[in-house]
């Protein structure tokens, strides 16, 4: 429960974010928002992703939607409805019980948005109790004008609806009968609402190519909302952690667009460790990631999630080939290169958007490529000549450059990586089985040549994994081909591998990438959630299920309130750091509920 009193800012000015694990998140595939557990929208890129944020606070930019209880002495919890993205918050007041839901409203249009917030009030005196309404649209990250609002007449509770226009957008925000602009230029209101009442609120913002106006009736809006929520979101009763598992689908939905792409988070530039200069933007989709979350799916059914991975992917490889970047905009254009907005940023972090990694070559994507195919083929994909070219396409670029020093998975210098090549030896490998036996033969061989060669420079003595032919010391990523059948099942490599990784990566129950340097895991970086689930991933494959179980819900504990993961956890502070919420980290955990279910 969040407790606010008075001495906080309660007039919409400048007031410090919150701890990222209370922050809830609202997507519908296009766009992403974060709330905080004060009832203020502080992140939202509109129309798209990667399009400038209409709300920027979080990152010490201008704007927010705020909507909560005018009593400011107030206690707050809440949840999503499960199976969703519809985030439910329940505030007890010094009089009152009020409940609010926030929602992006489905289906989704690219260029255009409905946010849907609804009040009511479970408990309240004879005279009502207030709710308070802050509406501050700062277009192009708080930097861009906007135009003076404009009162049209409404449908919604028979009020007004409010019109303004600027950075590109039309914006229509209908239900606050007695909102009015402030000096500022925000619209500033009063709800007085009694016991038992229920009032609605519809905020559109659409980009000036959308054709026609749709309708602001909310009624309809949240009932196709909850339609559709249901539709996409299967039922994982038989899983591990069955409501994670649920939510963990929530998240991947509402990351993934129309076109396919799947944003890695919704965010940009939250740190990964305090001024260490690790803050990035995650607005993008990074096929490896996206591959994950194809994988995950795979393992639980055909979900509509996986078309629309494998159509994505399958996309990027044919137009690309050799030339396959690490990540995209969500549509399948190039990522921009890096550049600061001169906001503050997060505590600890800055104000990057674009990202470098977009011109990398990252061997490893291309493995997991051909795995995703793998998995895609056990439920009929590998049927589309598409995908069959395609994965022709991955083999004979692997063919070609598996030597070719390269980023790696964790996108630093370019070196001999281990886990790029064993990741493509997986894939190839995979893949094989599903191929008629003349091409399958020679993907088997192509396997086996760079396992041979990998095994040479990169197999310690001891019979470890190192994680580079020209270092020695052991890395987390390893555990992903490790636990995707990489190796024989009598490989002791493997066992060995995995022990080494908890002996010099891992505390209590987390699990760390790799050293740094020589000060204590957890003061260089936090533990990365994505290991800690592969790690219960690579120790379920060598038969130790108790032990898969043990990392797997010490893992699973490491979310805010909301449930949702960021890339990395800080075990000391026991707090959540980097983007969030992170697309990977769900997408291996939902894989892991799978496995776990036998």
């Amino acid at each position: 429960m969040t407790q606010v009193g008075p001495s906080q800012r309660d007039d919409g000015g400048p007031a410090a974010p919150w701890a990222l694990r209370d922050y809830s998140f609202l997507g519908d595939g296009e766009r992403g928002a974060l709330l905080g557990p004060r009832g203020e929208i502080v992140w939202l890129c509109a129309p798209r992703w990667d399009s400038e944020a209409v709300f920027s606070r979080l990152i010490g930019g201008a704007g927010q939607y705020t909507v909560r209880p005018a009593d400011n002495w107030h206690v707050s919890g809440g949840f999503y409805e499960d199976g969703t993205l519809i985030r439910v918050t329940r505030w007890v007041t010094s009089d009152a019980v009020i409940v609010t839901r926030d929602a992006l409203a489905m289906p989704a249009t690219p260029e255009r948005l409905v946010l849907l917030r609804q009040v009511s009030v479970e408990d309240a005196p004879a005279s009502g109790t207030g709710v308070r309404l802050l509406l501050d649209p700062r277009p192009d990250f708080g930097l861009g004008p906007l135009s003076g609002w404009r009162p049209e007449e409404g449908t919604v509770d028979g009020s007004r609806t409010w019109t303004a226009t600027g950075g590109g957008l039309r914006l229509r925000w209908a239900g606050a009968p007695d909102a009015r602009p402030s000096s500022d230029g925000a619209l500033r209101g009063t709800l007085t609402l009694r016991r038992g009442d229920r009032h609605d609120l519809v905020l559109e913002i659409a980009s000036g190519r959308a054709v026609g106006d749709g309708g602001l009736e909310p009624r309809g809006l949240w009932e196709e909302t909850e339609r559709r929520w249901r539709q996409v979101v299967p039922g994982c009763e038989e899983l591990s952690a069955s409501r994670d598992a649920r939510l963990a689908y929530a998240v991947l939905h509402g990351l993934t667009s129309s076109a396919g792409g799947m944003a890695a988070a919704a965010t940009t530039s939250l740190p990964e460790h305090a001024g260490e200069g690790r803050n990035y933007d995650y607005r993008y989709a990074w096929l490896r990631d996206q591959c994950y979350a194809g994988i995950a799916v795979a393992a639980h059914g055909a979900h509509p999630l996986l078309e629309r991975t494998v159509g994505f992917v399958t996309a990027r490889v044919l137009e690309d080939g050799d030339a396959l970047r690490p990540c995209y905009t969500v549509t399948g254009g190039p990522v921009p290169a890096e550049r600061s907005l001169h906001l503050r940023g997060y505590p600890g972090g800055s104000d990057r958007v674009g990202n470098q990694a977009g011109g990398q070559f990252q061997l490893d994507t291309y493995g997991e490529v051909l795995q995703l195919y793998a998995a895609a083929a056990r439920h009929g994909h590998f049927e589309d000549p598409d995908v069959r070219r395609a994965a022709d396409v991955a083999v004979s670029v692997v063919e070609r450059n598996w030597q070719r020093p390269e980023a790696g998975l964790w996108e630093l210098e370019e070196r001999w990586w281990t886990h790029s090549r064993l990741s493509v030896v997986t894939g190839l490998r995979a893949l094989a089985g599903r191929l008629p036996a003349r091409k399958a033969a020679r993907v088997r061989e192509l396997a086996a040549t760079v396992l041979a060669e990998t095994r040479r420079r990169c197999l310690r003595p001891d019979g470890v994994w190192a994680r580079a032919a020209d270092d020695p010391k052991p890395d987390a990523a390893l555990l992903m081909p490790l636990a995707r059948g990489c190796l024989d099942g009598d490989d002791p490599s493997a066992g060995r591998t995995v022990e080494a990784v908890r002996a010099e990566l891992c505390e209590d129950g987390y699990v760390y990438r790799f050293r740094h340097d020589g000060r204590p895991l957890a003061e260089a970086e936090g533990a990365f959630l994505l290991c800690g689930f592969i790690m219960s991933l690579a120790t379920d494959r060598l038969g130790d299920r108790q032990a898969a179980y043990r990392w797997f819900e010490r893992n699973r504990a490491a979310c805010g309130p909301a449930g949702l993961f960021a890339e990395e956890y800080d075990v000391e502070q026991r707090q959540l750091r980097g983007n969030l919420p992170q697309a990977f980290v769900h997408a291996v955990l939902l894989e892991s509920a799978v496995r776990l279910a036998g």
